[in-house]
């Protein structure tokens, strides 16, 4: 077994060979609700777009992937635009219909739980961003829990990051924590990709702007629906980052939410 994949990750990731030499990669990861179906979407996947799963085991939360190899990420593409419609390629591919019995939580049901705990988790954090803030994100997830929308497998993490270049096709995702839900929920991940570009730009704002116009034109989604899937998300993810003490991160991503609050105050349609 080589040496671990460098990156922030809180599993483990490691090269390895089969007997045969056939690369592979190891992956164990810590037993919680987003990793523990991570095989069975990518057995429903079976390869078609993403990393292909070679064997699991449940009880050790192990699995044996295929080596993506160059394993270049997509997040390393300087045309933030193309890497865009890559991603929103295999976006496309891994939404797919779910079984009946499938053992995925609903994307909805989670949007209800941040819905009740976004502000007392802000109050009990000493209130580190505008309240307006955190309210506009209970307010949206309260509205985001209820969907019209057919269900299909989710990602819940896609990103640029979680896009490596391979052999067997010029892209693949890797490292999904599967969801059921609507579409829009992914595509709104998407909008807080590249944000220690996007804190470091003099035009975040127009760059927010088009990073939404593009991906609700190229997945054909309702552009409000995308834009409140992620400044919740954001949020929501902003609030963890300051409740584990990285307090740089929970900054970057309150300052995406911000780029994607009304028109009034950022210049980004609402």
């Amino acid at each position: 077994m080589g040496t671990p994949f460098p990156g922030p990750t809180i599993s483990f990731v490691a090269p390895a060979a089969r007997p045969d030499g056939t690369k592979v990669v190891l992956k164990i990861s810590l037993p919680d609700r987003e990793t523990i179906h991570e095989s069975d979407a990518l057995r429903l996947l079976d390869g078609d777009g993403s990393v292909r799963l070679l064997a699991a085991d449940p009880a050790r939360c192990a699995l044996l992937l295929e080596r993506l190899e160059p394993g270049t990420a997509l997040s390393e593409m300087v045309d933030e635009d193309q890497a865009n419609r890559i991603a929103s390629d295999l976006l496309r591919r891994f939404w797919r219909p779910l079984p009946p019995g499938h053992l995925f939580d609903r994307a909805a049901d989670r949007a209800a739980e941040w819905a009740q705990s976004v502000v007392p988790e802000f109050l009990a954090l000493g209130k580190p961003f505008e309240a307006s803030l955190a309210e506009e994100a209970a307010v949206l997830f309260t509205e985001l829990s209820v969907s019209c929308e057919p269900s299909v497998l989710l990602h819940q993490d896609f990103h640029h990051g979680n896009v490596l270049s391979a052999r067997r096709e010029p892209w693949l995702i890797i490292d999904p924590k599967p969801l059921a839900g609507e579409r829009a929920f992914d595509a709104g991940a998407l909008l807080r990709d590249r944000r220690h570009a996007l804190a470091a730009a003099s035009d975040a704002a127009r760059i927010m702007a088009r990073r939404l116009d593009l991906l609700a034109d190229l997945l054909a989604l309702d552009r409000t629906r995308i834009r409140d899937w992620g400044l919740a998300q954001a949020v929501e993810l902003g609030l963890w980052s300051y409740k584990v003490g990285d307090i740089e991160e929970g900054n970057r991503l309150i300052g995406t939410a911000r780029l994607l609050q009304p028109e009034s105050r950022t210049g980004v349609k609402r």
